[in-house]
């Protein structure tokens, strides 16, 4: 492989890397909280996808002079939309299956299949694509055989920002405090003054917020579809494990490994080649670390 060559691949890896780790990092904070296998997490990134669609409709129509900027609303949009329907979600749905992992499991898989089939009610069955503003058309060339798309390394700084903020919500504030003493002792925390419920809910509702930020983010590189959620759930998850649950560094780190490894595993193979790889690799790494690569310390 030519050094032009891995340049391009190694930055194709990390433009996959920003859509897993978004992903990865709402399914780390709320599978390590609430012990939640939420197989629905990939229809809120459709619904953050969907939302952005919905946004930049309404700019080609009521302000097409504005479609450069329409980004800078469809982005906290999706995340406000499915930060509240997570937040309902969570209220009137997932509480009821705490402790109960494997319903929790088929509850939201059957949830799942119900968001698709609504999504596939109200857009249709067909692909739907956002157009690209201006100022994100185009690469800019490095070199003569290096060129980075302008869009994927808005996509990158988009995640940065994203996590960095993540980091200070969960480390550096009082409620991320809380959050914190839940998961690594519930009883505990319920027992000094800390209201777990509502730790649960916001909790709940910014994993399925940080989905919707995928879903934007999705919609710049690819067109949306009712099972486009389908295509990063089951990536996502060996994400989380791999990672370590519950544990931030983890997550990035095995997002980071797992999307690099993709990438250059796709070049060298079939896509479902690497998969099988990349499967097989975890697999061997968790039977030797099997709370994963960073395991966060609890107290039980």
């Amino acid at each position: 492989m030519s050094f032009d060559i891995a340049v391009m691949q190694a930055f194709n890896g990390i433009s996959l890397f920003t859509i897993l780790m978004l992903m990865a990092i709402g399914l780390a904070i709320v599978f390590g909280l609430m012990g939640v296998i939420n197989m629905a997490h990939g229809e809120l990134m459709a619904l953050g996808a969907y939302m952005t669609y919905l946004t930049a409709r309404f700019f080609e129509q009521w302000a097409p002079g504005w479609m450069g900027v329409y980004l800078f609303i469809a982005i906290p949009f999706a995340f406000l939309v499915t930060f509240t329907f997570g937040y309902l979600l969570e209220r009137y749905f997932i509480r009821f299956f705490y402790n109960r992992p494997l319903d929790t499991l088929l509850a939201t898989w059957g949830l799942s299949l119900m968001l698709q089939q609504a999504y596939r009610s109200i857009f249709g069955a067909q692909e739907v694509s956002v157009p690209l503003a201006s100022w994100l058309a185009g690469a800019w060339d490095l070199t003569d055989n290096i060129q980075f798309a302008r869009n994927r390394i808005f996509i990158i700084a988009l995640a940065l920002i994203v996590l960095i903020a993540v980091y200070y919500l969960l480390f550096r504030t009082r409620w991320g405090l809380k959050v914190r003493a839940v998961t690594q002792n519930r009883p505990m925390a319920a027992a000094v003054g800390i209201n777990t419920g509502k730790v649960d809910a916001l909790t709940f509702a910014l994993g399925s917020g940080l989905a919707g930020i995928a879903g934007c983010v999705f919609t710049m590189v690819g067109s949306t579809n009712p099972g486009t959620g389908q295509l990063y759930i089951v990536d996502s998850f060996i994400t989380v494990v791999f990672g370590g649950v519950a544990s931030l560094l983890g997550t990035v780190a095995s997002a980071f490994v797992i999307s690099q490894s993709q990438t250059t595993l796709e070049y060298l193979m079939s896509g479902s080649m690497a998969k099988a790889a990349i499967l097989i690799g975890v697999i061997v790494m968790l039977y030797f670390r099997p709370n994963g690569l960073f395991a966060p310390k609890t107290r039980s």
